[in-house]
């Protein structure tokens, strides 16, 4: 399995490849999930913690390496982590619950660094 830290890396080289090339387009994008991503009537972790969730069951590895990274920085725990990630298994079955791996590493390579 590859390192999700290089999975995030991907992540930001596209955004920015979007953003040179395609200001116009990528740009209200970027404005709306600043927005969103406020703290509103949920805090930032809730917020990435459903991310990470929605992740799963979206079965998208970027948005994984990605929004667990935020959760992480954002003060959640493991254990909130992975219990957003066994809801998303409850919601999105099997399928989704193999995703929860991309998870149980990201967390492990962000450890490490």
């Amino acid at each position: 399995m590859e390192d999700m830290n290089n999975v995030l890396g991907e992540v930001e080289n596209s955004l920015e490849l979007m953003h040179k090339k395609y200001p116009r387009l990528i740009g209200p994008f970027g404005i709306f999930m600043k927005h969103v991503g406020k703290k509103g009537a949920l805090d930032t972790k809730t917020k990435e913690l459903i991310s990470v969730a929605l992740s799963v069951v979206a079965k998208c590895k970027w948005c994984i390496a990605f929004h667990t990274k935020n959760a992480l920085d954002a003060g959640a725990s493991e254990d909130e982590i992975m219990e957003a990630c066994f809801v998303a298994a409850l919601m999105g079955g099997g399928p989704a619950l193999m995703y929860v791996q991309l998870v149980v590493k990201a967390i492990e390579d962000y450890k490490k660094t």
